[in-house]
């Protein structure tokens, strides 16, 4: 026999539906091969809060597979798949067709993904010396990488303050003390084995061991995702390729999943394509028919850091909704071709409202 059943707080959430006793009772007892994951570990969020949608992490890719009869549903309710749907990665620049046009008020663009390696638990599950394994793996990797792409890594271990206060300013740096990564056990023997590398223009950044092994991202000022994208791309290959010479290692990739991440959520391409676009006519039309319309074009909008403060506050963050079913080329089309919609509209709007 299992554990007792747990009592889910998060009544409305995916765990709470598709974590049934029999479920439990069939599975609780069980711990992962690579880092001892258990069931209970896995569902902490939703035991602990009542405000999660999803509630469930893995600790490591045998997590998906020893506890399929519980994530295998919950993340065909939540992307909206097929139980027997497949994959596909696509990272050729070239079959994206346009760019953002150039009379859209595009600040900047951000894409990133994550990535795991294989044979080293996810941030959930992962042990201290996997964690520190990792981070040894990526302080060689990072080191040969080279042209636009080279730089230097930071650990947060001991970091020096200038450093540090350097990396806050420019919003590269992450944080302690986010609850939800806590309960997860995604902060524990914090800071150790965590950092962030940069290159010399801060166009490309890869997180070391924060909520996934590696969140890699490409970013720059002005509406260019094409050239955002095709570095990414570059980049991705560059640290997968250096990884694989420095370990033998390889990207988890899962045939039905894709690219495997700590949260369900996150599977698939792992990749949110956003920009940073000013939509005074939408804000004057309002968020609740600017959400509905983005729903239709498969984008999700979100304020911007600072949006009652600074900002003239019709700043907004917009984004492709999904992440697996979709390739990364699709998802970035997508985004492109919503965001120029969005804006061709927001003219119209602004004549409407005589602005």
């Amino acid at each position: 026999m299992g554990e007792p059943f747990p009592n889910i707080q998060s009544a409305h959430s995916l765990v709470a539906k598709h974590v049934t006793k029999e479920r439990w009772d069939k599975l609780s007892g069980h711990k992962t091969a690579t880092s001892g994951f258990t069931l209970r570990q896995a569902i902490a969020c939703a035991v602990e809060f009542d405000n999660q949608h999803c509630g469930i992490y893995a600790g490591d890719w045998d997590s998906y597979k020893d506890f399929k009869d519980v994530f295998d549903p919950i993340i065909q309710e939540y992307h909206g798949i097929s139980p027997d749907a497949v994959h596909t990665s696509d990272m050729e620049v070239d079959k994206i067709k346009g760019n953002i046009n150039s009379e859209v008020p595009v600040h900047s663009v951000r894409i990133r993904v994550g990535r795991s390696i294989d044979g080293f638990g996810l941030s959930p599950g992962i042990t201290k010396e996997q964690r520190v394994g990792v981070e040894n793996l990526m302080k060689s990797a990072f080191s040969k990488l080279s042209g636009d792409l080279a730089g230097n890594y930071y650990p947060l271990t001991g970091m020096d303050e200038a450093v540090r206060q350097q990396l806050v300013d420019d919003h590269f740096l992450f944080m302690s003390g986010d609850r939800n990564l806590q309960v997860a056990g995604m902060e524990r023997d914090w800071p150790e084995g965590r950092g962030i590398y940069h290159n010399a223009e801060k166009t490309f950044l890869v997180w070391v061991n924060e909520e996934d092994q590696l969140r890699i991202i490409s970013m720059q000022k002005g509406g260019d995702v094409r050239g955002v994208f095709e570095r990414l791309a570059r980049g991705i290959k560059a640290v997968g390729d250096s990884v694989k010479a420095e370990s033998g290692k390889e990207f988890m990739l899962d045939p039905k999943y894709g690219y495997v991440h700590s949260c369900p959520t996150n599977l698939g391409t792992g990749m949110r394509a956003s920009v940073h676009v000013d939509l005074p006519g939408w804000t004057k039309e309002g968020l609740e028919a600017l959400k509905k319309r983005c729903e239709e074009l498969k984008v999700q909008p979100r304020g911007t850091r600072g949006e009652s403060g600074g900002q003239t506050g019709h700043t907004y963050d917009i984004s492709n909704k999904h992440r697996l079913g979709y390739s990364e080329v699709e998802l970035v089309q997508c985004m492109i071709d919503g965001v120029n919609t969005l804006y061709a509209e927001d003219v119209a709007l602004q004549k409407k409202h005589g602005m």
